[in-house]
This record gives structure tokens, sequence and C-alpha cells, in this order.
């Protein structure tokens, strides 16, 4: 990757989940976490009960703000996951064992392509954020996986308020790196949420497609690395 030169952008927002990172499959560790504890369950009884606790989570995720809440939150995404267990299974958990359980069972890894791009954004001078819907952890797990020393700055829907694609929360993570709209890109893996909350604020809003699946009639710039985000800096927008 060359070293990224007269950047036409001062300001790239990222987006984390399917962009900078990656959710292993928590049943497996899922699976694992009970075994050490004697709790033997099968991969689809797992499975299920991470699905429920997942479904949970991304309703009211907003709830972890703080630490204090994101306690009682993660207490009660524990709760969920151990309701959908087999009854043996739950009955053999303390609610603090649960809560220990989950959070054995979250494992995020940066993509590849990550570190590298943002890298060479840091050195080019370029500001960069992380907008995502999240709880207030996001800048812990982001420097655990070695990414948070690239950024500026990481906003999560819980601690901002407001949760993609509302404006808002792109707004605010505009006025965190204090640039205009016309001067950043967001780049994202949902339509939905990432590119038109991003068109809502006025930034130009590119999808990031890693499998290629997106239809090639959205209308909207793509690119399926992150390798391509140079690239963006220094050409004006297109759609293909």
């Amino acid at each position: 990757m060359h070293a990224l030169r007269s950047p036409r952008y001062e300001a790239v927002l990222f987006d984390a989940l399917g962009t900078l990172v990656r959710l292993e499959p928590p049943w497996p560790f899922l699976r694992t976490a009970l075994a050490t504890r004697g709790i033997d369950v099968t991969e689809d009884e797992a499975r299920e009960a991470m699905r429920a606790e997942m479904a949970y989570y991304i309703e009211h995720h907003p709830e972890g703000a703080d630490a204090d809440s994101l306690v009682e939150l993660r207490q009660r995404c524990a709760g969920v996951m151990a309701e959908h267990l087999p009854p043996q299974a739950a009955a053999a958990l303390s609610a603090q064992e649960s809560t220990e359980v989950l959070l054995e069972s979250l494992r995020f890894t940066p993509f590849p392509d990550a570190a590298p791009t943002l890298g060479l954004l840091r050195a080019a001078d370029v500001r960069v954020a992380v907008v995502s819907n999240w709880d207030c952890s996001l800048g812990t797990v982001l420097g655990e996986l070695g990414l948070a020393g690239l950024l500026d700055t990481v906003v999560t829907s819980a601690e901002a308020g407001a949760r993609k694609p509302a404006p808002a929360i792109f707004e605010a993570a505009l006025g965190r790196l204090q640039s205009p709209p016309e001067a950043a890109i967001l780049v994202g893996d949902s339509l939905d949420t990432d590119v038109a909350g991003g068109q809502a604020a006025g930034i130009r809003s590119v999808l990031l497609d890693r499998t290629g699946a997106a239809a090639d009639n959205t209308g909207v710039e793509r690119i399926v690395t992150l390798d391509n985000v140079p690239e963006l800096m220094t050409v004006l927008p297109k759609t293909r």
C-alpha cells in the first residue's frame, strides 16, 4: 500500500462491525465456556441462546451508555442468553457466571485491511472516526485489537444518544473531527444504516461490499476492501 498523496478529503468515518472488525461465531466459544464449568450443551442449543442474546443486544445496546449502565445491560443480556439455554444448563449458572460466560463467548477480530488503511490515513494527517451502533465499550474493544491508536475518536450510539441511520450520530462525529460534511467520506457495510445515514448527513457515503453480494442497482459507490479507501480520497465521487 503506497503513501497517500494530496487527499481531497480531510476526514473519514468508518463503521465498526463488518467494516473494521468482525464478530467470530460466538456459539462454539459459549459451548467451551460452559464446558469448563461442567455444563454440556449442543451447538444448536448454544446457537439459539446466543442469537436470542444478540437480538436483545441490538435492540437495547444504547442503554449501555456508561460504566454502570453497561454492567446492568450485560447482566440483562446474560439473562436472556441463560433463558434460552436448556433448563438444566441455565439452572447450573449463577447470574454472575452467566455474565462471565457471555463475555467469554464474544470475540472480535480486526479485518486484515483495517490497520494498514488506518495507518495510511494517519500518516497522511487525515482525521478518522469510528461511528457505530454499539455500547460505550467500543473504544476499549478497539484498543484491545490494536486499532484505537490509529483513530481520532470513537462515537457510539449509546454515548451520542442517537443510533444510525439518524444523521445526529454522524454529525456528532464530524463535530469531534472539526470537519464539515463535504470534506468527509463515510465507509460502512450497510446500505440502510451506514450509507443512508451518511447521505442524510451530507457525507459522501461508500458501501463496503466485502462479499460482492450487493445488487448492482444500488446506485451508490461501492468498494470490496478497505485497501480501496486511499483511491477514494483522491478522486471525485462516482456511482457504479
